[in-house]
């Protein structure tokens, strides 16, 4: 029964909460990455580097059939051994910009952090200051 307890107590925690939006939009965010890299970053690279994909660069090892692939999953289907160093370039680039994301959003973070900490503590009500000022006042009087 306490076990029941505790369980539930640790996964009503803010901080689960706040890991769960965290994966819902970490796994967001990759998509879109994932979309930057392929659909508007590599046809860039690509138009630079004179090659159509890098995902299609690949070097078979172990060619038992002994085709010409155009693709790393037609050589992979036909059970050649194939590494796919296009690939990762690709898992590269979008590690970078994941990153580099992040990079931002923490450093933007921690200047937010800096600017709140750095703000004077509002002054307390005038009730309080009236009631300090009598306080100080029958302390001198006593």
């Amino acid at each position: 029964m306490g076990m029941i307890k505790e369980f539930k107590e640790f996964a009503v925690k803010g901080n689960m909460l706040d890991m769960a939006v965290g994966i819902v939009l970490g796994a967001a965010f990759g998509t879109v990455v994932k979309s930057l890299v392929s659909d508007l970053l590599m046809p860039v690279v690509s138009g630079v580097f004179g090659t159509p994909d890098f995902s299609n660069l690949f070097t078979v090892i172990k060619n038992p059939t002994q085709e010409v692939f155009t693709s790393i999953e037609a050589a992979r289907e036909a059970g050649a051994v194939a590494i796919g160093w296009g690939l990762f370039i690709n898992a590269v680039i979008a590690f970078l910009l994941v990153a580099l994301a992040l990079f931002v959003v923490v450093k933007n973070m921690n200047r937010f952090k800096k600017q709140e900490e750095a703000a004077p503590p509002p002054e307390p009500p005038k009730q309080e200051v009236l009631l300090e000022e009598i306080r100080d006042l029958l302390k001198q009087s006593n």
